[in-house]
């Protein structure tokens, strides 16, 4: 039986705060006990981690990441073991996928070509969500054989003619077959069909910079889809989540259906919070490295979000982590900004610019935990074996120094990819050792885990549903 004890540090969960020796035993947490106590003090162990003066707070839990995606003729930059040795160092212990359902494949093949991806490759622990792109008879026969096996949430998009895009027929088909069978649609929000239109007549307007990619991309289309994404659902009696809001007028239409009672729910990423059209609008095609979606608004959507994230209107911040370099495969797009591969990189950026938010007064510790371990975790069934330090638990647990001040830059961070969203970003917390099922992957900032130590974690149903 291997024993790790955390000693003397401020424990933060979702729910408490309390100055607390932390007890590990073969992976899990089983006892806490105030700090000094005879309980506390009675403890022994192999492993003794001093946390004085620093914060201990659960591991990360990124509900949205893209290892690996296949998109505009080329792939993510970071690899599952990249990409998960990324996301220990910045303090994300488990991370949740997209399997991707290609047209005339069933989600089967999908989902075992992601299984062979990560298989052995990853730092932390991982589970999948299944993006479904072709919807018929045996499709929806899948989803009920999945959600049984532990993959029990199914991406769509309104977003993406001729790639991942489902006409509502569809949507609603696959939203009430979650409805029978407790699965959690969740929803690219975005009118693909306008979009391409107004990109086809940029385009011939030769508008062809990256800022136009946002100019096209219009709030309001964000904003129509998901409202029409919430009747959808509402018409089937299916829960909802909507994936990455980045407008406050979507933000009004989730908060308008909560206020009605419906299960909706919204996750908002950093990159909305922190940057906004003025990224993609830097010269010299520098803002190709901006370029994702739904994009990036003006500056003046950021305050909604920071009211719906304080409202509980908005519920997870993920970062929709999905790296393209800006040699060789951003450049795909110059002259054309239809042709930018999508994404961007921020796994390890997460938990410290939340942190950095506390700092800033945007939301409190509790809510900082709430928002990126616990709700996420309770969202996708993980919980309480993540996204929460407690007996019982998996010892998925990060030191975080809350004083410590660092410089976010390409030429530190450990992403895959060779420019950051964030360059020269100064930021107050850092991680400083990270334990996943008990077992250090990152030690005195430095990295002492391993490819194959993350294992596959099925999961159960949103916890949260009416």
């Amino acid at each position: 039986m291997s024993r790790t004890v955390i000693r003397g540090g401020l424990v933060i969960t979702a729910s408490d705060e309390m100055h607390a020796d932390v007890l590990i035993e073969d992976g899990r947490v089983v006892a806490l006990a105030a700090t000094g106590t005879p309980t506390a003090e009675s403890w022994t162990a192999e492993r003794t981690v001093d946390a004085t003066g620093k914060y201990v707070i659960p591991g990360g839990v990124d509900a949205h990441t893209h290892m690996e995606l296949p998109f505009g003729g080329t792939f993510a930059s970071d690899t599952f073991e990249t990409g998960t040795r990324a996301a220990a160092w910045g303090g994300t212990t488990t991370i949740v996928d997209f399997a991707v359902q290609s047209v005339g494949h069933s989600l089967r093949e999908g989902l075992d070509a992601w299984n062979a991806k990560a298989d052995g490759q990853c730092a932390i622990d991982y589970a999948f969500h299944m993006i479904v792109s072709d919807v018929n008879q045996d499709t929806l026969k899948e989803m009920d054989l999945l959600v049984e096996e532990g993959v029990t949430s199914f991406k769509q998009f309104m977003a993406y003619p001729g790639v991942f895009y489902s006409d509502d027929g569809q949507i609603l088909r696959a939203m009430q077959r979650s409805a029978e069978n407790g699965g959690l649609i969740m929803m690219h929000a975005e009118n693909g069909i306008a979009i391409d239109v107004l990109v086809e007549q940029a385009l011939a307007r030769g508008e062809t910079d990256p800022r136009f990619h946002g100019e096209v991309r219009k709030a309001l289309l964000e904003a129509e889809a998901t409202h029409r994404a919430i009747k959808l659902a509402q018409v089937a009696g299916a829960p909802l989540y909507v994936v990455h809001v980045s407008a406050q007028e979507a933000v009004a239409e989730i908060a308008r259906s909560r206020d009605e009672g419906l299960n909706v729910f919204g996750e908002t990423c950093p990159q909305y919070l922190f940057l906004s059209t003025d990224n993609l609008a830097e010269p010299d095609f520098e803002g190709s490295k901006y370029v994702c979606s739904t994009p990036l608004r003006p500056k003046e959507h950021q305050a909604a979000l920071w009211r719906g994230l304080r409202t509980n209107d908005l519920q997870v911040v993920s970062t929709d982590h999905c790296p393209f370099c800006f040699v060789g495969q951003k450049e795909l797009g110059r002259g054309d900004f239809s042709k930018i591969p999508n994404g961007l990189p921020g796994v390890e950026n997460r938990m410290d610019l939340l942190h950095q938010a506390v700092v800033d007064g945007h939301i409190s510790r509790r809510r900082w935990i709430e928002i990126a371990c616990a709700t996420p975790a309770r969202m996708f069934g993980l919980y309480p074996k993540k996204g929460t330090i407690a007996p019982g638990a998996d010892a998925d647990i990060v030191i975080y120094d809350p004083h410590a001040e660092q410089v976010m830059s390409a030429g530190t961070h450990h992403m895959n990819v060779d420019y950051s969203a964030y360059e020269g970003k100064r930021v107050t917390g850092r991680v400083e050792t990270v334990l996943s099922r008990g077992e250090p992957v990152i030690t005195d900032r430095e990295f002492t885990g391993r490819a194959g130590h993350g294992v596959y974690t099925p999961r159960s149903t949103c916890q949260y549903l009416l």
